[in-house]
């Protein structure tokens, strides 16, 4: 199925990150109109309007819903997220290296900064034809897969956000009967976000950001309503919850 057939136009939250950059671009190549948001607000290749939000900043997701009001998207993903704070905070090991004031903030923009974005831009969603909502998602969000422990925060965050994209699946399925709200983990992706953490992993588990946005496109192309709520991973597997 191809994207650009599909989708009329989309909205890719996170756009000058590695994945939502690559995704900007592909969905663009594939002949979708595509607003491109990052919090500079400044244009990205092949993207055809740029937006400015904020996940911390509701007035600004609010502000760029409303630039959308006349010519809604189709697609929305949120393709933001952050594991490693900017202050260098990482991911914790052990319950005692938890500090309140950096769950908060992970919270915020991996859970609370995708909730507001979904308040304001599922009522934009069409109501007469196909629409998927996809926040970027991880398999470490899996309760009953959890079998490690650690990066307690993180992990957290994640399992929060796939709560609200099962309650957001089911509010919108009342009006929104093509609609479809899923998560997506899109895997090990060389970007910012990896860095740190990719010294260990084993050869051909790390993909570029053009490959893993092809593979989360395919995913989506699959997607149906009665998939709405759920995980899935890049190779279309449902992650459990």
């Amino acid at each position: 199925m191809d994207v650009g057939k599909t989708f009329r136009r989309a909205a890719i939250f996170g756009a000058s990150g590695g994945i939502g950059m690559a995704l900007a671009q592909a969905v663009a190549h594939r002949g979708a109109q595509v607003w491109a948001g990052s919090r500079s607000g400044v244009e990205t290749q092949d993207c055809t309007r740029a937006f400015r939000f904020d996940l911390t900043d509701e007035d600004s997701i609010a502000a760029a819903a409303d630039t959308m009001r006349d010519s809604p998207p189709d697609l929305v993903i949120v393709a933001s997220g952050v594991l490693t704070l900017e202050n260098g905070a990482g991911p914790e090991r052990a319950a005692r290296q938890i500090d309140g004031t950096a769950m908060e903030q992970v919270f915020r923009l991996n859970t609370i900064g995708p909730a507001l974005i979904a308040k304001h831009m599922l009522p934009l969603l069409p109501r007469d034809r196909r629409s998927v909502f996809a926040a970027l998602s991880a398999r470490v969000g899996s309760i009953s897969d959890n079998g490690l422990g650690g990066w307690h925060s993180y992990r957290a965050s994640k399992a929060a956000l796939n709560m609200l994209l099962k309650n957001y699946a089911i509010e919108l399925a009342r009006t929104h009967k093509q609609a479809v709200v899923a998560g997506l983990h899109p895997g090990t992706v060389d970007t910012m976000l990896s860095q740190p953490f990719q010294s260990n992993l084993p050869e051909g588990q790390l993909t570029a950001p053009h490959e893993a946005a092809d593979n989360l496109l395919a995913v989506i192309d699959g997607l149906e309503p009665a998939d709405s709520g759920k995980v899935f991973d890049w190779q279309g597997e449902e992650i459990p919850a």
